[in-house]
């Protein structure tokens, strides 16, 4: 990472016809995965991946999967991605089976500004694997969760594209509700609730209603009609394309008939307390069975869909460097870290009354807006020693050195990183051993 910003220009400009010809068409030989995908293949075979830019951007599509800051979802954010600079964002949130995941993107500009976005779960063995991406006309994308885990969501740019973004992730149901309307505080009995004397687990949810309140298809399928001690009159539902089937129980009349195809809102029956609920009040007792038996049936249904949180954070500072204002927490990487007061930060987006920052070293993480602020004015002066008249750029005693110093000279304070201070010498800036 560079604070002192360099002129790029001359190198850019160098491999600019190459990279427009690396822009994603309607047509690939190679018939990628994704776009990201087809991106990728394209600056090796042109040749881009033996540039220091394309190998960067390479290397950081696979090594920013193995290090998202992680994120609750909903969630939104706004950020600024300089088209100078080799970047590459992943977020990791847990999604549970039944959900719908929603993402949306919006860039500006709407032209020349792609950036490649796929989803991917994490699996028993520990290993990626990619589930859905968006295409290349940037519209909004949603992806049923097959299964419960860790996902994460990989945003990354192409080279000498940059703009404005806005991200918003929601989650919500991936079937819609098996009532005509829902009422709140409807669903009063839960998975894994103690059943006979806790001799059984709950394997659904009830959902209370009027007597004879109709209970609907929620998916296109066919019908099976029968009866059974537990659930009394019953109506199991196969959806079309899917590997479970849907469970009504505790009708008091069925509707459809056995082997019949419905449609989503079509009437399957009508609510009872048939079974071994006669005791109770009228209620739907809803489950879904897969071919290893119950699965939680609430996310699948649940329509109770928190509201994405607001933006407070000033995104007047996107894109800008700026320091701690006292200790300062860094959250949401692979491990929470303190921040000393004058901390060196680049700021990448707002959430809430975050900012998600990039440090020296590449770390990145959220900080409490409260706990940063603009450069403005020195620390205190140094005067320098023997041992740090090198003037990195960068705080690395491998960086290249920008200046040599005199031993003696006095140096104004900006901030500082790990074992460096970053000075201002007065015409120029950059970093020196502490």
């Amino acid at each position: 990472m560079n604070f002192s910003t360099p002129n790029k220009i001359f190198s850019l400009l160098a491999i600019l016809f190459l990279i427009c010809s690396c822009k994603s068409g309607p047509f690939n030989v190679f018939q990628p995965t994704s776009p990201h995908d087809a991106y990728k293949k394209s600056l090796t075979s042109s040749g881009l991946d033996k540039t220091a830019m394309g190998k960067t951007w390479i290397e950081m599509s696979d090594e920013i999967l193995e290090r998202p800051v992680s994120i609750q979802i909903p969630y939104l954010e706004k950020g600024y991605l300089p088209p100078d600079k080799v970047q590459a964002a992943a977020f990791s949130f847990k999604m549970e089976r039944g959900q719908k995941l929603n993402i949306k993107l919006h860039k500006k500009p709407l032209q020349g500004f792609m950036i490649y976005t796929d989803v991917w779960v994490l699996e028993d063995d520990g290993g990626l694997k990619i589930v859905a991406s968006a295409d290349t006309l940037g519209k909004p994308f949603q992806t049923d969760i097959n299964r419960t885990s860790i996902y994460v969501l990989r945003l990354q740019p192409e080279l000498l594209a940059g703009g404005e973004y806005t991200l918003e992730i929601t989650s919500g149901p991936s079937l819609d509700y098996p009532l005509k309307s829902y009422q709140k505080n409807q669903i009063r009995s839960f998975w894994g609730d103690g059943r006979d004397a806790n001799s059984r687990k709950h394997e659904g949810v009830d959902i209370f209603s009027a007597f004879r309140t109709p209970v609907v298809a929620i998916a296109v399928g066919t019908t099976r009609v029968n009866e059974n001690n537990l659930g009394g009159k019953v109506v199991w539902l196969r959806p079309e394309g899917k590997d479970f089937t849907l469970y009504y129980a505790h009708l008091d009349e069925q509707i459809v008939t056995d082997g019949q195809t419905v449609q989503v809102g079509d009437t399957l029956g009508r609510m009872g307390n048939t079974g071994n609920a006669r005791s109770t009040p009228p209620h739907l007792h809803f489950g879904i069975y897969t071919s290893d038996g119950a699965v939680n049936p609430l996310p699948f249904i649940n329509p109770v869909i928190k509201n994405v949180p607001e933006i407070i954070s000033q995104t007047k500072f996107l894109n800008s460097t700026l320091r701690t204002a006292g200790n300062a927490a860094l959250t949401g990487g692979q491990s929470a870290s303190q921040l000393k007061n004058g901390t060196i930060l680049r700021v990448i987006s707002a959430s809430e009354n975050n900012y998600r920052v990039e440090l020296p070293d590449g770390t990145t993480g959220f900080v409490s807006a409260g706990k940063v602020g603009a450069i403005s004015g020195n620390l205190r002066n140094i005067k320098l020693d023997a041992s740090q008249t090198n003037l990195f750029d960068r705080p690395d005693s491998s960086a290249a050195v920008k200046l040599s110093l005199q031993s003696g000279k006095i140096v104004s304070l900006i901030g500082s990183f790990g074992d460096f201070d970053f000075v201002s010498t007065g015409n120029d800036r950059g970093w020196i051993r502490r």
